[in-house]
């Protein structure tokens, strides 16, 4: 990163922090996805501080269901997601529902060959993309499902929640815009909890981006909006977090207080028959853990990343939400320069630029949603004052 990078506007400035934090996030937690802490630790030699290699030194081979080159600096299929929907962003100009979802992000993951750093070589994002995301090509492009409905009856996880920030950042300052837009948008995706996750990761990044927010402001926010289980989860998580003064040592305490609402055991990759299924007492354990971290760490960047990447389990998009959270909240200069450089090389991926274009596309929204409420402001006080009140 150089001079040039640095934001010139605090819109920019956070949108471009969101962006590139979430991007860091995910790729400090992609090697330490799926693995407990004290795996972590023994492989390691200690906790992870920063960029490491793989966990499996054989990557290719050691699960022929994923043979992905995770570590390393590589960014993992939440960026890709991320990016893509920042793509979409541009393309409309405007705010999102299910239907663009069919109409442009479907494309986006088969339309066009990119480079995956986790394959090495240039992929369509849909060869990457996890079962949950390839839903979408299934259910919109192959299914001709109504997009409003297509997330029903898809595997209920974070698929949404982890790449949906860009929301946050179109809606910025206006949480409850931005948890609908959300909602609305990634109903063609997901249903139940994860689709709720999704509108309150929104409405965090949302509430991130006001120029006064704080980490209880984010956390306020959430549990305005949440319904159901996860408002119960990301309550008694960050309850729990705020008598922890650092993520060394809180995992037990913090998977104690979200296991309740977690479907996913305990031994994360051997899964009953209850897991992922819709259900309005549950939640997924991603977001609530990351604003845990994010309480923790008293919203330092740093620290709210290396909390989700050593407490494992879906350790990568814990902390890109984290990440995306933080770096809404501090800006550009919170997300080390270190790791952002390093995670950008290695992945060959540009981390600035779709911070700055998103920002760009909120001013637009923002400036056509303004123009829309004088229209509607006119008209409604002509309908009540009589004609010529509004002028």
């Amino acid at each position: 990163m150089t001079l040039a990078d640095q934001p010139s506007d605090l819109l920019t400035d956070k949108a471009v922090g969101c962006v590139a934090g979430a991007a860091v996030g995910d790729a400090l937690g992609g090697a330490t996805e799926g693995w407990t802490p004290e795996q972590i630790v023994d492989r390691y030699g200690g906790p992870v501080e920063g960029i490491v290699p793989p966990y499996n030194e054989d990557w290719r081979n050691a699960r022929p269901i994923a043979p992905y080159h995770k570590g390393d600096g590589h960014i993992t299929d939440d960026t890709l997601m991320t990016h893509a929907l920042i793509r979409v962003y541009e393309k409309v100009r405007g705010h999102l529902g299910a239907y663009a979802m069919a109409e442009h992000l479907v494309p986006e993951l088969m339309g066009e060959r990119r480079w995956i750093p986790e394959l090495e070589a240039e992929a369509l994002p849909l060869q990457r993309i996890f079962l949950a995301e390839k839903w979408i090509v299934a259910r919109l492009h192959y299914g001709h499902v109504d997009p409003r409905e297509a997330g029903v009856g898809n595997i209920v996880n974070c698929g949404a929640a982890m790449y949906v920030a860009p929301v946050g950042i179109v809606n910025a300052a206006d949480p409850d815009a931005a948890y609908a837009e959300a909602i609305d948008l990634t109903g063609a995706h997901q249903s139940s909890y994860g689709r709720e996750a999704a509108g309150v990761m929104a409405a965090a990044v949302a509430e991130a981006m006001r120029p006064d927010a704080t980490v209880d402001s984010v956390v306020a926010a959430c549990l305005r909006l949440a319904k159901d289980g996860t408002r119960a989860a990301i309550e008694a998580v960050c309850e729990t977090a705020q008598g922890i003064g650092h993520w060394d040592g809180s995992f037990a305490a913090l998977r104690a207080a979200v296991r309740p609402y977690d479907t996913v055991a305990d031994t994360y990759r051997d899964q009953g028959l209850g897991a992922r299924r819709p259900s309005r007492v549950h939640s997924i354990e991603e977001l609530p853990l990351a604003l845990a971290f994010l309480v923790v760490a008293k919203g330092d960047f740093r620290d709210t990343v290396l909390g989700g990447v050593n407490y494992g389990r879906d350790a990568d998009s814990i902390a890109s939400m984290g990440g995306a959270i933080a770096g809404a909240l501090g800006g550009l200069a919170a997300v080390p320069q270190e790791w952002t450089t390093r995670v950008a090389e290695a992945s060959r991926t540009d981390l600035v630029t779709p911070g700055r274009a998103i920002a760009q596309v909120a001013r637009q929204v923002h400036a056509d949603d303004r123009a829309r409420r004088r229209t509607h402001e006119s008209a409604f006080a002509a309908l009540v004052d009589g004609p010529g009140a509004g002028a």
